[in-house]
């Protein structure tokens, strides 16, 4: 009979141990149940009970495709490299539940070539500039003067408000624009025209932050829930 050395007897070993390993860790990591261990941070407000496959899905192709195909563009052989494990998230995963025709600020509308200038200092292309996921938050963008980089030559005629909009242009007090107007104009509400009667600065900040809406609670429209994200992909 051959001889196994005891090298190869702890090589064996090691294999069958690393396999195991590999296959509890892969079985672990994929359970929805594990979703809080893997996930990059809390999700943002409003979004707390959805499931990670929501945003993220599957990737095309099996994992092997997959290692094959981005191998091949490293190499020069591919133009392109493809998604491994999930698919990027984009923002038709945030308009899959979000999209709709009464928007103020609709995406599409910042891809017009007047705005170019603007998208450099605010990508407003993309809902992750301002709604960046997994910091618990409502709102993520650092300054809320954002508003500067379109309105600079706005005219409001018979402005109802008693500092007129084009002193607080001049003065460029951005930060007042929020305080009256919902950036997405998806609320009811009547805007106050005294400045005096508008959001304090704390009250917007903590709505950012996840805190109650200040702007009231009749919408317009409501986001979809997943179990309804889920029946519209049915139809």
């Amino acid at each position: 009979m051959f001889k196994v050395s005891p090298l190869r007897k702890r090589q064996f070993l090691g294999g069958i141990i690393g396999l195991v390993l590999g296959i509890s860790i892969f079985y672990f990591f994929t359970r929805e149940s594990s979703e809080t261990y893997i996930s990059l941070g809390p999700m943002n407000s409003g979004h707390e009970d959805l499931s990670c496959f929501t945003c993220h899905a599957d990737a095309k192709g099996n994992l092997l495709q997959q290692v094959q195909s981005n191998m091949s563009h490293v190499v020069g052989a591919r133009k392109n490299s493809v998604d491994f494990g999930t698919q990027d998230v984009t923002l038709n995963n945030c308009l899959g539940c979000h999209d709709r025709p009464n928007d103020r600020h609709p995406n599409y509308r910042f891809s017009e070539p007047r705005f170019k200038e603007a998208v450099k200092q605010i990508d407003a292309r993309t809902c992750i500039t301002c709604h960046s996921e997994h910091h618990a938050e409502r709102v993520t963008v650092p300054s809320i003067d954002y508003c500067m980089n379109c309105h600079q030559k706005l005219e409001v005629e018979n402005d109802p408000l008693d500092i007129d909009h084009k002193t607080l242009i001049a003065n460029e007090e951005w930060f007042t624009c929020i305080q009256c107007h919902d950036f997405h104009g998806n609320h009811t509400y009547n805007v106050p025209t005294k400045l005096k009667d508008t959001i304090p600065m704390k009250t917007i900040h903590d709505y950012f932050k996840g805190s109650e809406d200040p702007y009231g609670t009749i919408k317009k429209y409501i986001g979809l829930s997943q179990d309804e994200w889920l029946k519209s992909l049915e139809k």
